[in-house]
C-alpha cells in the first residue's frame, strides 16, 4: 500500500474517532455496544472524599491483584471513598437507596434491556449471587429502562433470573449521578461498595461474572 493511501486511511480514522467522541459525549449512554471489558473508569473518581470510610489502604492494595483476567477492568481505588447518594425503587415501587443495604458488601450493577452487553452478563451475575451471595454480600442490579416495569420484568423472567430482585430507576438519575462523579460513561457500570457504603472499585463495560477470576475477586472483597 502506498504512503498516500496510508495517510488517507489514518486521516479518515481520526475524523471518525473525533465524530464518535462527540456523539458519546453528547449521549453519555450507549446500549448496543458498550465498552469492552478492559475499559477503565475515569481517573477523576480519585477526587471523591474518603471521610468516614473504614477500608484500609493495605486491604485495597491486597485486593488489587485479584482484579485480573476476566475482571481486569475493575479499578481498585488506592483509598476508599464516599459514594454519592443513589435513589431507586424496589420491585414493589418503594423508594430505596444504598443505605438500605448497610452492612453488606455490594456489587452494584447498572443495566438496561436495550444494552446488549448488560443482557449478556445478567445470567452470570445471577450465578455469582447464587454461589457467593449471603448476609454479607449481594449483587445489587439496578435497571435504568425508561417507562414502566413491564419490559425489565419480562426480560428477567425470560432468562430465568429471579434471585437479583428488580431494582429500578426509570429517570436514569443513578447513571447521571455516577457520570457526574466520573464513575460512569457507558453501560454496564459495576461498582464495588463496601459494608460501610464506601466505594472500593469501579468498572465500565461487561465482565464474565461467573468466572473463577470474578469469584476470586469477590471472595477477597467480602473479607474487607
Amino acid at each position: 500500500m502506498s504512503q498516500s493511501r496510508n495517510s488517507l486511511s489514518t486521516g479518515a480514522l481520526v475524523a471518525i474517532a473525533v465524530a464518535l467522541g462527540a456523539v458519546v459525549g453528547a449521549v453519555g449512554i450507549y446500549g448496543n455496544s458498550s465498552l469492552p471489558g478492559n475499559a477503565q473508569a475515569p481517573e477523576s473518581q480519585a477526587a471523591l472524599s474518603g471521610e468516614g470510610c473504614q477500608a484500609e489502604a493495605a486491604e485495597l492494595a491486597a485486593l488489587k491483584p485479584l482484579a485480573r483476567g476476566e475482571v481486569a477492568a475493575m479499578v481498585i481505588r488506592p483509598s476508599a471513598a464516599q459514594m454519592p447518594a443513589l435513589s431507586f425503587v424496589d420491585a414493589d415501587g418503594q423508594e430505596a437507596g444504598l443505605e438500605d443495604f448497610s452492612g453488606e458488601a455490594l456489587l452494584v450493577n447498572l443495566w438496561a434491556t436495550w444494552c446488549v452487553p448488560c443482557r449478556e452478563e445478567m445470567p452470570a451475575l445471577a450465578e455469582l449471587q447464587s454461589e457467593l451471595g449471603d448476609e454479607g454480600f449481594r449483587v445489587l442490579a439496578i435497571n435504568i429502562d425508561a417507562g414502566d416495569v413491564a419490559k425489565p420484568k419480562a426480560f428477567l423472567e425470560e432468562i430465568g433470573v429471579s434471585n437479583l430482585g428488580l431494582y429500578r430507576d426509570a429517570t436514569i438519575g443513578v447513571f447521571n449521578t455516577l457520570k457526574r462523579q466520573g464513575l460512569a460513561f457507558g453501560l454496564p457500570v459495576t461498582l464495588m461498595v463496601g459494608r460501610d457504603g464506601c466505594l472500593l472499585g469501579a468498572m465500565n463495560g461487561p465482565a464474565e461474572w461467573a468466572s473463577e477470576d470474578a469469584k476470586a475477586l469477590i471472595r477477597g472483597f467480602k473479607e474487607i
